[in-house]
């Protein structure tokens, strides 16, 4: 049986009508991100049911809580029981939390009827959607992009193993709509779009320091082409949010890499150049010990393939500069092996060329094959928070 025999006719119709009507058109990212994120919660439930957990302690474990404890009481008033890798605590652990997610959530805690665990899945299903449509517009604006391109990155990335974050009180989301709106920016050379959506990411997590490499440098060399003063604000702007809360926990720690000692001490996290990451993918492939890890590795190595991809295809060096710099900061460090998977999200760019070379397929093949990684990737996030009983 073809490809496009075995989807389903009404499917193959619905991913056309979404892709080519005009009434779905400003629909469309909205729609696709939150069929894959249900498809995702749905496998979750089905899961958690398995393995008698509660769907929504599932979704708001480990880092979401320490997110949720800072919405509710702040830095300073943490609940007792957050600790870092340890075990242990100090007035200064909870700053190892960047403050743009959990500050949003606290705001919306604060509206009449909302608790913290529904204000910060708000967060994350709003932030969510709206990368979505910066995502849509990015695949619109890079070489050989188009609308069908912009969804299929949509998709793609909604479909990532570890997407199920997405759905969690987790940073990611808000994040990943910043880092793809300031890249929008930098493609279409509106700087200062660019520089604030790249200033806010760097008060949501560290691996800003991508996206103020990627935008500074497109920023620099449009001020080499004299394109008025924008560049110049677009650069200013950027490395001020990353810069400021770095800024912010020297102080409060009276050390100059307050925030890193800080990793270093609650969870072990260092910058090792690798050597962590290589001799843990050497250990697993050669003895797997769970789906999770071996998987992890997997992801790692696809990952860099992709970057060779990216380099082939000539995709705009921003994203290629934010891609790899994402990448980096994953496989250099000698944190939690678990969370690797997971912090490859971000790196959303290096999907690019799958997207361009995937819209150009038959309608069937596209459905078929998205629906494949979709089933894939919900699974791998439904069983990371309920089969895997470690910190992802």
């Amino acid at each position: 049986m073809s490809t496009l025999k075995a989807v389903p006719s009404d499917v193959r119709a619905g991913f056309t009508w979404l892709t080519g009507h005009r009434a779905a058109v400003l629909l469309a990212p909205a729609l696709l991100y939150l069929l894959v994120r249900e498809l995702g919660l749905l496998v979750v439930q089905a899961m958690a049911a398995r393995w008698d957990k509660d769907v929504t302690k599932a979704l708001t474990s480990w880092d979401g809580q320490w997110f949720l404890g800072i919405a509710e009481r702040g830095y300073g008033n943490v609940p007792p029981w957050l600790v870092d890798a340890f075990g242990r605590r100090d007035p200064s652990t909870a700053l190892a939390f960047f403050p743009g997610y959990p500050t949003l959530v606290g705001w919306v805690d604060a509206l009449p009827g909302v608790g913290s665990v529904g204000a910060g899945f708000t967060v994350s299903f709003v932030a969510g959607v709206c990368c979505a449509y910066g995502l849509e517009r990015l695949g619109r604006a890079v070489s050989g992009g188009s609308r069908r391109v912009g969804l299929v990155l949509v998709v793609l990335f909604a479909a990532s193993p570890m997407a199920i974050v997405l759905s969690m009180t987790y940073s990611e989301a808000l994040f990943c709509a910043y880092a793809a709106w300031a890249l929008v920016g930098v493609v279409e050379r509106r700087w200062l779009l660019a520089g604030v959506c790249c200033a806010s990411a760097g008060l949501v997590r560290p691996t800003a320091a991508a996206l103020v490499l990627a935008v500074c440098l497109a920023a620099l060399l449009a001020i080499r082409r004299r394109e008025g003063w924008r560049p110049w604000v677009g650069a200013a702007i950027a490395p001020l949010g990353l810069v400021g809360y770095l800024g912010y926990v020297a102080v409060r720690t009276g050390r100059w890499d307050g925030w890193f000692a800080l990793q270093q001490r609650g969870w072990d996290s260092r910058f090792d150049g690798g050597a962590a990451t290589w001799r843990f993918a050497k250990l697993i492939l050669g003895e797997p010990r769970s789906v999770l890890e071996l998987a992890t590795v997997w992801f790692l190595v696809g990952a860099l393939v992709l970057v060779v991809v990216c380099l082939r295809r000539r995709v705009e060096w921003p994203l290629v500069v934010y891609g790899v710099g994402v990448l980096a900061m994953d496989l250099g460090s000698n944190g939690l092996m678990n969370s690797k998977a997971r912090l490859l999200l971000p790196a959303f760019t290096l999907l690019v060329p799958v997207a361009v070379w995937l819209a150009g397929r038959r309608t069937g093949t596209v459905v078929a094959v998205l629906s494949g990684v979709a089933v894939f990737g919900t699974w791998f996030g439904a069983y990371a928070i309920t089969a895997w009983q470690y910190a992802i």
